[in-house]
């Protein structure tokens, strides 16, 4: 972690101390003990600013009970055949675990481009709900364990992002993309410690000038490009046990589902996201919420950005798209493609 500024943090904690319910519940199902690491993490996402770091957080605990973030663990997307279709179409999983005990999230989203069926889907408040409670169940259940487990605390987790099957028309598709990285950029700060991407087609070079303005610079200087479908990298850093599905494979590309159901960290049928939907049924039933629920009836409020960040990204994005529509020459290699930095 290095040197810690202890006085931000201390300054931080008192102002957070100060907190009356029903704000303080929902943030002790932010911190789950870690309340030191939980500071750092805003602190750090607003650049160690103590009064900014402060706003996110009491915005984020806001944005929480306004929304019922807390008891979303006990809606589950029902019946179980409109959840494996959401399934089938956010490609988002839990692989194992890193070396170091970082969680391994595997992933075709790539905020929202590559082989994620998100472009030929309707924007759906399923897909919301369905991201946020992942995010939850990562938060309050596997990390917690895994910090027990361990016998010290873990809160970050390391990204593998497929690229197979990028295309230029998933990007058309910005709503539900900027919904999903407000969602997690305000109230999910600083989780991912680092982000490798595999299997990068040619056009990805194309398609990173266009996403680039959606992301934080603490965020794009977290990204590592691996050649092919970075399995030889990635064993540095996992056991075999652990490698995501598409990166098994010898030589570069992948398929979207694998040979057994059980090893796609993508299907409903993986232990992960077996645990995952048993868990939030078996809460539901705990809590006498088991009656389905109406389908579009989860919506989520976000905050606003006051700095109109969400026009200038569609604009950049249109700008880019034709472009390449008027036949703009594409690179043909990821190679010496720079990312940390313009």
């Amino acid at each position: 972690m290095g040197i810690v500024p202890d006085e931000a943090i201390n300054q931080f904690k008192a102002l957070m101390d100060q907190v009356e319910e029903p704000l303080k519940t929902t943030y002790q199902n932010i911190h789950q003990g870690c309340q030191t690491e939980t500071l750092i993490r805003f602190l750090k996402a607003r650049e160690w600013n103590v009064p900014k770091a402060h706003k996110m957080l009491v915005d984020c605990l806001h944005w929480r009970i306004q929304n019922e973030i807390d008891n979303i663990l006990v809606k589950p997307i029902v019946p179980t055949d409109l959840y494996r279709s959401v399934r089938d179409s956010q490609l988002i999983g839990m692989s194992g675990y890193s070396i170091e005990v970082l969680i391994l999230w595997a992933s075709s989203l790539c905020f929202g481009v590559g082989r994620s069926t998100y472009d030929k889907a309707s924007v759906s408040p399923l897909y919301v709900q369905s991201h946020i409670q992942i995010n939850e169940y990562r938060d309050r259940v596997i990390l917690p364990s895994a910090s027990k487990k361990y016998g010290r605390p873990i809160t970050t987790c390391v990204k593998v992002l497929d690229m197979t099957g990028l295309k230029l028309s998933a990007l058309s598709q910005i709503k539900l993309l900027t919904i999903i990285t407000s969602i997690d950029d305000l109230n999910y700060p600083e989780r991912t410690k680092t982000y490798y991407i595999v299997n990068a087609p040619y056009i990805f070079s194309a398609c990173w000038k266009v996403v680039k303005p959606l992301l934080q610079e603490r965020t794009r200087k977290k990204l590592q490009v691996l050649p092919g479908n970075g399995r030889d990298e990635l064993l540095k850093i996992m056991d075999l046990a652990s490698l995501p599905h598409f990166c098994k494979k010898e030589g570069s590309g992948s398929s979207r589902h694998a040979e057994n159901a059980m090893e796609n960290c993508y299907s409903l049928d993986h232990p992960f996201h077996q645990q995952l939907y048993n868990y939030i049924k078996q809460q539901s039933l705990i809590n006498g919420t088991d009656k389905p629920i109406k389908q579009g009836s989860f919506h989520v409020n976000l905050p606003e950005a006051g700095d109109g960040k969400g026009t200038e990204i569609l604009k950049t994005i249109e700008s880019e798209l034709h472009k390449f529509e008027n036949g703009s020459e594409l690179p043909r290699s990821v190679s010496g493609l720079k990312i940390n930095g313009d």
